[in-house]
């Protein structure tokens, strides 16, 4: 036994021993006063000589490199590291965040970095525990990492120590650093709550400001806070007007999504003044004087866009059926002016466009993820011009003989019925042509909803004119008119045959539907048409007599009622936008799938966003994407195939067209290997120009 105590105090004499050396050692690794790294001085300071028991008292990091050699801010922009502050306390201290001295630029061959040169503090505010004692001493302790670089990079590191005394009295400021505290303080951005709103549309960070005091703005320099947003080596613009500023910047190609609010700093180093304003996601308002930053297409160049693309609008196929009505019309009508239809049609037409254009902006103004077409995602929506296409249909095969008069056909076509056909005529060509999106659309459409809403309203007028221009062209020309061939009995087979594309429109709009709804809603909506052409059908039925009459109005309402609930039982069963099955050869879009492919230097992508509604998307996918050709091709060059659907509404397909300046679908976007700026293919595909496409990689 004694031989077991005697080695029983050995063993808690070696410990104790080997305790003490650790201890030794861990204090000896805090040093105070400045510490030598490579090309950096590094201190723990405070800018008082003393604390008082539960007071506050600044300290910070004092940071001296070598001539040309930098510290990083907290956003180091293209490269490099923030420095970072790990403290040891005493129990019931506290230490504030950083406040981030405003940063310069600094160039570095194609780069751009944030950071500091020469000596700078970066300060903290310490809460001083009260159970301290005066005449005690407070010990505070700092685990220092940074980056400093020239034209190469050394990472370091420091375990720094500061013992301040505990007094009574009221602390005076430490002589030997007060100067680089008071340089910090005038450096460090005044927090200010001006309304302040950011956009990312059309691959470029915009914001709009709304100071409440008059700033320099032609020597503003901008720092936005969050890392990989923007284009550091891009210097953001800014203009202002009207108590307004906008700052305009490109976004980073290597940003992955949309911060929910964007902290930025805004300096005057002239006027040694900085500025530190949240900016909260939202569509911009401007004047129209701060317009040019935040649109790379000028206001003209877009209405000239819109008119060309409102023109081949009439190419597509979702207008057809329409333009089948109104060429109808216009035979119809041989030998007699046809000046005031067609006047009438373009005012439907532009109202039409004026209404939806009003919508779709003021919604988003409202913070809506929403694009051209948006209605279409919207079951109500489409099972409502499924009914009046049907019903248009019905009448042009004879069911009922209201259409006559609202189409403006036969002796009608002179007067007033006439002229509100070609008007409603023109209403119902914006609606089917809304899904669809000619060339020359995207980039105007893009560019308008940033536009202020009265030039925004233009461009989308403009649009509209030009979808209506063939047929008031038509309308206007005398000799076409001498062409056109003489009303007779030929007239009622030539109606019952344009009944057959309307009726192609409603089974396109009802597969649009079966992909919102399930069979059940399919069902609700195919039970309404039949309820639907049966009110219609007794409705043009001639009165056989006061109680008839009666029985025949109660009938024909009943009906419609219960075509309308129909139509409310089909959106009972709208499902959840959700993952489309994909094939063996394309994958689902997701922001996080596009951005972990583009990673790979040695990976190419092909991105197709489309919807069901689109019929452009359709053709260009049964013509080209799923032709035998494209397919080889995608094999043949290892290209990966992502398809987004924007059938139902989905905010990160929204996002990702406003990237590229759109504001509907279709959009084709080719990513080349290494990293190379991407390739937006034409909205209107063939086999060969994809092949091509996929062969330059």
């Amino acid at each position: 036994m004694p031989n077991c105590d005697f080695m029983n105090r050995s063993l808690s004499l070696i410990w104790l021993a080997i305790a003490s050396l650790m201890s030794s050692a861990a204090a000896l690794a805090w040093e105070q006063g400045p510490v030598q790294r490579d090309h950096i001085e590094a201190e723990l300071v405070a800018a008082s000589t003393s604390v008082q028991p539960g007071g506050t008292v600044e300290v910070g990091l004092r940071l001296l490199p070598d001539p040309h050699w930098h510290t990083y801010w907290k956003n180091p922009g293209d490269s490099g590291l923030p420095t970072r502050l790990n403290w040891t306390l005493p129990e019931g201290a506290s230490v504030s965040d950083i406040a981030w001295p405003y940063p310069e630029a600094l160039v570095m061959g194609h780069l751009i970095n944030y950071g500091y040169e020469g000596e700078h503090l970066l300060p903290v505010t310490l809460s001083v525990p009260d159970h301290l004692e005066p005449g005690s001493e407070l010990t505070l302790r700092l685990a220092a990492e940074w980056l400093v670089c020239e034209e190469v990079c050394i990472p370091g590191d420091a375990r720094l120590e500061l013992v301040v005394p505990v007094s009574a009295d009221r602390p005076n400021p430490d002589p030997v650093h007060v100067s680089l505290f008071e340089q910090a303080r005038q450096q460090h951005p005044q927090n200010v709550s001006w309304p302040a709103r950011f956009s990312t549309e059309g691959s470029q960070l915009s914001v709009q400001v709304e100071p409440d005091q008059s700033l320099p703005v032609d020597r503003l320099e901008v720092f936005a806070a969050v890392e990989n947003f923007v284009e550091h080596a891009e210097f953001a613009s800014v203009t202002g007007g009207n108590g307004q500023l906008l700052i305009a910047q490109p976004l980073s190609p290597f940003r992955t999504g949309t911060p929910e609010s964007l902290p930025m700093v805004l300096v005057d180093r002239v006027g040694e003044r900085a500025w530190r304003i949240t900016a909260e996601p939202g569509s911009l308002v401007s004047d129209g004087s701060l317009l040019a930053p935040a649109s790379q297409t000028g206001w003209l160049l877009a209405i000239v866009l819109a008119l060309a693309g409102g023109v081949l609008l009439n190419l597509m196929p979702c207008v057809f059926p329409v333009l089948s009505i109104k060429a109808m019309s216009l035979v119809s009508g041989a030998g007699h002016d046809q000046r005031r239809h067609g006047l009438a049609y373009t005012a439907g037409v532009l109202l039409s466009f004026a209404l939806l254009a009003g919508v779709l902006l003021g919604l988003r103004a409202g913070g809506e993820a929403i694009g051209w077409g948006f209605q279409l995602q919207s079951p109500w929506f489409v099972g409502i011009l499924v009914y009046v296409l049907f019903a248009l249909g019905l009448s042009l095969s004879g069911l009922f003989d209201f259409g006559t008069r609202l189409m403006g056909m036969g002796q009608g076509l002179t007067d007033k019925g006439g002229m509100s056909g070609s008007f409603f005529t023109g209403v119902l060509a914006c609606v089917v042509a809304s899904p669809c999106t000619a060339p020359f659309m995207g980039t105007a459409l893009g560019v308008a909803v940033l536009m202020p809403w009265p030039m925004a309203m233009a461009v989308f007028l403009a649009l509209g004119f030009g979808l209506a221009l063939p047929m008031l062209a038509l309308s206007f020309s005398p000799a076409l008119a001498r062409r056109m061939p003489r009303p007779g009995p030929w007239m009622d087979t030539f109606k019952q045959a344009m009944a057959f594309p309307l009726y192609l429109a409603v089974v396109w709009l009802l597969w649009v539907l079966a992909r919102q709804t399930d069979a059940n809603g399919l069902a609700a909506i195919l039970s309404g048409m039949v309820v639907l052409a049966f009110a219609l059908w007794l409705g043009g039925k001639r009165d056989q007599g006061p109680t008839l009459s009666i029985a025949r109005h109660v009938l024909v309402g009943l009906s419609l009622v219960l075509a309308i609930a129909a139509l409310g039982t089909a959106n009972r069963f709208q499902h959840e936008q959700g993952e489309a099955p994909a094939s063996a050869w394309w994958e689902n879009y997701t922001p996080e799938r596009l951005a972990e492919l583009r990673a790979d230097p040695d990976q190419a992508v092909l991105v197709n966003m489309t919807a069901d509604w689109c019929v452009t998307c359709l053709v260009n996918e049964r013509v080209a994407l799923n032709s035998d050709a494209v397919r080889q091709a995608m094999t043949d060059n290892d290209v990966v195939y992502i398809k987004g659907d924007w059938t139902r509404r989905d905010r990160a397909i929204t996002e990702y067209l406003a990237e590229f300046g759109r504001n509907g679908v279709p959009l084709y976007v080719l990513y080349p290997r290494n990293g190379d700026e991407p390739k937006v293919l034409p909205q209107v595909l063939t086999p060969g120009l994809v092949v091509l496409a996929l062969e330059q990689l």
